[in-house]
Order: C-alpha cells, then sequence, then structure tokens
C-alpha cells in the first residue's frame, strides 16, 4: 500500500465514502460532520469521535451497480454485456486485459480499498480499551457499546478480508496497525495457505464475533439499519463454508459439505423465524412472481416488511441519475447493462419443466453450433421464446415487446430501443429490470425510490443448503422442498419431486441447482465467484455472449453479440503491480 493510503488523518478516512454521507446511508444513529481534520490521537481520545470513526467504516461496503466505470461486475460473466463501448468491464475483463485503467475500481482499486477499510477496523478493534467513557453512558451501557463497536469491527474486516481472498487468494492478513510513516507491508510478503487465510482465520472471527454483535431485534430496528447484526455472521458463516467446500477449495480447506449443509441449517434453525423469502399473492393465494421477486431487492428491511433481506448496504433513497447509466434508449437511458441470451436461455418454463435438453456444470444448457438443443415436452418454441417461462424472467430482463416505464421495449432495428447511430443500444437484444426500480420513472423520472445493495439474503441461504446437502447425501426432500420454495415464490407452478431427470441423479441435480442459483441470484454479484468455486469459470467465462435479433415481422434470430476471453490465470486478479514492485510479494500464478 503506498504510503497516501494509511496515514492519521482522519480525512483521509472519510474520504472514501463516495456513495452517500453517513446520515444518509446509516440512519439517525449517525451524527454528521466529524472534523476532517482531526489526527488519530484525538479521534480516540473522545468516545463520540470514536464512534463516528467506527460508523465510518461502513461505507466501505461496496454497492455494484455501475461500480465498474459504469459498468457491472455480472457484465464480466456470461449473463451480460455492457452497452458501454468504453465500459470499465467491456475494455479490461473481456477481452483479458486485467491491467487495463478502465476497470480500475474492480481491478487495482480493491486492493487499496479494502486493505484501507481493515486498518480503520484494526484501530478500533486495538484501541477502543483506551478511549475515556462518553459521561453520559452507564458502565453498563460503556461495556456493552464497546463490545458491539469491536464485534462489528472484527466482522467487518473477516468481511473485507473474504472480498479480497476472492480476488487475490490467500495473501497476508495485518491485524495490527502499521506505522504509516514506515514501510508498511514489506515486512507482510509471505502468504499464508487458504486454510489459515479463511479456515483458520475468517471463519473463527466469524464464529467469535458473533455473540457479540446486536441480536436481531435490534439490528433490526429502524433506528440502527444497516448496522451488522448476529444473523449477519452466521449468513456469512455459511456463504464461506459453501465456498470451501467446493471443489475449488475443498481439498486445501478440509471442509466437508456435509459441514457447510450444517452451516446452512443452522441458520435456518437458529434466525429462520425472523427471515423469509418476500410473497406476494392476489385475492385466490396465487404466487405474483413478478413482483414479489422485485419487492425482494427494492423494499428495504426496515420500511419496507421485507424479511428476505439479511446483509445490506444501506443507501439513501436514489433518482433517475442513479438508474439512467442502465435504462433503455428510447427511456432516454443509457443502455448499460444489457442481459444476454446466455442468461435467457437458464429459465425455464412456468410449470417448472426444462425448455433445452441437456445442461452443463455451469448451469448453462449444451449448446451446439451456438444453439441448444430443445425439449420439445416443454412446450418451449424458439419463435416465442419468453412466452410461459418462469416469472422470475420477465422480473430479470426487458425482452420486446414488453411495456416498462413510459412506453413498450422495441429492440427491432431502428426503432425505439434500438436506433441506428445510437452506440449505447442493446448489443444483446435485452435490458435489464431487475434492481431497476420503475417509479422512478413516472411523472417524467422525477420520482424517487430505494435500491439498497443487497450482499446477503434468505434465498441464499436456501440454496447452500440445497447445493451442499445434495453433494453430501444426493437428491433428496429437503433439496427438492428447498429449491421448491424459492422456485414457487418466483410463480413456478411444478415440483421438483416430480422431475424425474433431476431426482435419478446427483449431478443432473448439480447441474439443475447451479442454474437455479444463476437465475435466482443474477446481477447480485455471485456468477463471478460461484463458477470459480466450481472450477468452470473456463468454461462459463469463454464462451461467447449470445444475443437475439428482433425483425420488423417479429421474427427471432440467435446472434453472437460479443466474443469473451478467460484464460486459467483469470480465476485470480493480478496483485496490483505497485505492490508487486514495493515489497516483492509473490504476484499469483500467470501474472
Amino acid at each position: 500500500m503506498k504510503k497516501t493510503i494509511i496515514y492519521s488523518l482522519f480525512a483521509v478516512c472519510i474520504a472514501a465514502f463516495t456513495l452517500t454521507s453517513c446520515e444518509d446511508a446509516f440512519g439517525d444513529f449517525l451524527d454528521k460532520q466529524p472534523s476532517n481534520e482531526l489526527t488519530e490521537e484525538e479521534v480516540f481520545s473522545d468516545w463520540e469521535m470514536m464512534v463516528k470513526f467506527h460508523y465510518d467504516t461502513y461505507n466501505f461496503l461496496r454497492h455494484g451497480a455501475s461500480r465498474i466505470k459504469d459498468s457491472w461486475l455480472d457484465s464480466a460473466t456470461d449473463l451480460a454485456e455492457t452497452s458501454y463501448s468504453a465500459g470499465g468491464v467491456r475494455t479490461t475483463f473481456n477481452i483479458g486485459n486485467y491491467y487495463g485503467s478502465a476497470g480500475e475500481a474492480e481491478l487495482t482499486g480493491t486492493w487499496e480499498h479494502y486493505y484501507r477499510a481493515i486498518r480503520k477496523c484494526n484501530m478500533i478493534i486495538t484501541r477502543i480499551e483506551s478511549v475515556p467513557k462518553e459521561p453520559s453512558l452507564s458502565d453498563t451501557q460503556y461495556k456493552q457499546d464497546k463490545l458491539n463497536y469491536t464485534s462489528e469491527a472484527r466482522f467487518l474486516r473477516a468481511y473485507f478480508y473474504w472480498e479480497l481472498f476472492l480476488r487475490y487468494g490467500a495473501i497476508p492478513i495485518v491485524t495490527e496497525v502499521l506505522d504509516p510513516d514506515g514501510d508498511l507491508l514489506s515486512n507482510y510478503i509471505n502468504r499464508p495457505t487458504a486454510k489459515e487465510y479463511v479456515v483458520d482465520f475468517i471463519l473463527k472471527e466469524l464464529k467469535e464475533c458473533e455473540a457479540g454483535l446486536l441480536v436481531y431485534d435490534e439490528a433490526w430496528d429502524s433506528s440502527q439499519a444497516g448496522r451488522i447484526g448476529q444473523p449477519m455472521a452466521r449468513a456469512l458463516y455459511s456463504r464461506i463454508m459453501l465456498y470451501m467446500a467446493s471443489p475449488r477449495f475443498s481439498a486445501e480447506s478440509g471442509i466437508t459439505w456435509q459441514q457447510a449443509a450444517d452451516a446452512a441449517k443452522s441458520f435456518i434453525d437458529d434466525y429462520g423465524a425472523n427471515f423469509s423469502l418476500f410473497s406476494t399473492t392476489d385475492a385466490d393465494g396465487n404466487a405474483l412472481g413478478v413482483e414479489a421477486y422485485t419487492n425482494a431487492l427494492l423494499r428495504t428491511a426496515y420500511s419496507g416488511n421485507n424479511k428476505e433481506v439479511i446483509f445490506y448496504r444501506n443507501d439513501v433513497v436514489i433518482r433517475w441519475d442513479a438508474i439512467k447509466n442502465d435504462t433503455p434508449v428510447g427511456e432516454g437511458g443509457n443502455g448499460g447493462l444489457c442481459p444476454s441470451q446466455n442468461l435467457v436461455d437458464m429459465y425455464d418454463m412456468a410449470d417448472g419443466s426444462s425448455p433445452f435438453a441437456q445442461y452443463d456444470k455451469t448451469g448453462a444448457p449444451v449448446y451446439t453450433n451456438n444453439t441448444p438443443a430443445i425439449n420439445t415436452a416443454s412446450g418451449y418454441d424458439e419463435a416465442k421464446p419468453w412466452t410461459n417461462r418462469d416469472p422470475r424472467l420477465a422480473a430479470t430482463v426487458l425482452c420486446n415487446g414488453v411495456k416498462w416505464g413510459n412506453g413498450t421495449i422495441n429492440v427491432v432495428l431502428g426503432q425505439r430501443d434500438n436506433p441506428i447511430g445510437n452506440t449505447n443500444a442493446t448489443p444483446t437484444g435485452y435490458y435489464v429490470r431487475k434492481y431497476i426500480p420503475e417509479t422512478i420513472l413516472s411523472a417524467e423520472h422525477s420520482q424517487s425510490a430505494y435500491r439498497l445493495w443487497t450482499i446477503m439474503r434468505y434465498a441464499e441461504i436456501l440454496l447452500n443448503y440445497a447445493e451442499a446437502l445434495n453433494e453430501a447425501q444426493g437428491p433428496g426432500t429437503e433439496v427438492y422442498n428447498m429449491l421448491d420454495k424459492i422456485r414457487h415464490r418466483a410463480g413456478i407452478s411444478g415440483k421438483i419431486a416430480d422431475r424425474s431427470d433431476l431426482t435419478s441423479s446427483k449431478d443432473n441435480m448439480r447441474n439443475f441447482i447451479h442454474k437455479e442459483r444463476t437465475v435466482e441470484l443474477a446481477f447480485e454479484e455471485h456468477r463471478a465467484w460461484d463458477v470459480r468455486r466450481w472450477n468452470v469459470a473456463v468454461e462459463a467465462l469463454s464462451r461467447p455472449i449470445y444475443g437475439v435479433n428482433v425483425s420488423a415481422d417479429g421474427t427471432i434470430t440467435r446472434k453472437v453479440a460479443q466474443s469473451r476471453v478467460f484464460e486459467n490465470k483469470m480465476y485470480l486478479y493480478p496483485i496490483p503491480e505497485g505492490e508487486v514492485w514495493k515489497t516483492g510479494i509473490e504476484n499469483n500464478p500467470g501474472w
């Protein structure tokens, strides 16, 4: 890390907050306006200033929407393509240019970003005991607050280290506050094993800090919105256990699929009463899949009766300027995140049957000459590919002919959403709906809405359990029940137990679960890491990006929208060159 990154002025620690102010992000429990001229010693000699300093750390939780120079991480996967010719992933990830400046926020900035955050956590953990008690606090409250803040700092540090691990692998673990005038990471060049880094440190931290975090009733009170609570630690533990049991990590971690299943089940048993899938039904009790699935992401945990969200970045309400870059050009937007035909092909039919004959370990159908073989029994019609499909497709992707905002999506060349000469028009024939609040588009784009970035939600816990249990024990009733809950909430009518093509084989069920996880969690920054932990990233991410052309008479034809590059070395990012040159730390293989 550069010396300009880690030093004692409090101003540096709050300068990273590019998205919101503290009060906007975390509600009334924060007082704004900490001095930007206070030194470290001044901050830790005053209880209130220390608390503000700690809350500032929450802003290092990143928002995924358009984070990588106006593009999304999922447009670096097979799920989408960004329409911007200079978009961050388009000129970096998609062509194998992992040193490209356009992807700096993700490819090089992540290292600096999270080590800064980790230093703040280390400061709280190591210095909180020396901070004088605020006179208005009782001894009991002072003791409880110290426990809560220390536990929150330990959780956040574990989460930041996990995010670094996903990108760079096991790298130096720093638990002391480094001297900004010293050599910083020069004494931290020996890289631990994955077990030492994840199992012995991150998972241990999550276990130990959980009891000291706010209990559910406190953390989910609107006055504390955004603070870390006990369920978040258990949920993150479940995710990491699943990853460590996966093919890429299991040999080194020693974590089994059964242990991963037990971790997910422990969340369901201990915290499941407080969480559920967001559900909306009509007067007859039928699931309104599009509405329910949409609200699971857009309604908040504290004002929208959303019991699905577990761990999230709590942001201020947004307006047109926040969604313009990812809104169809016919609506006045800039196109942005454009879903692929690859993603569209992963959705089942509304009755729960598969539209295609065969799927691989990436969760995608098997393509021959850029086209998957159709399962004729499903009723899928290539001439009407969006008809009678899983309602999550309509909740995620804007297809031609769909009413949206102030018009109807029309991607015919030369028409509303595919005008000749507009370089931001969709390259795939689709636009994104998920995570884009349609309410903002009313009254000439003058409305506002919440769009908090969800890091973990209850659907993921159910998917974690289903995947791990299938791997540990094979297809069975509990696996089917977890998947049915998610699919029935979406409005799918069929039951997994009735799918003999799945229930007869662990391998077939595995491929199905990979597909199901992909469509349920699309555009929530899971796909890039899932295909890596499954050891199928080359297959998934070097595959062409498919799209469609729609002719004036409504004829739909498939096309290759973009070719992609992904090699084995890209399982990990390169460590930023400056860090390698300065410290001599070993870079990742192939870089």
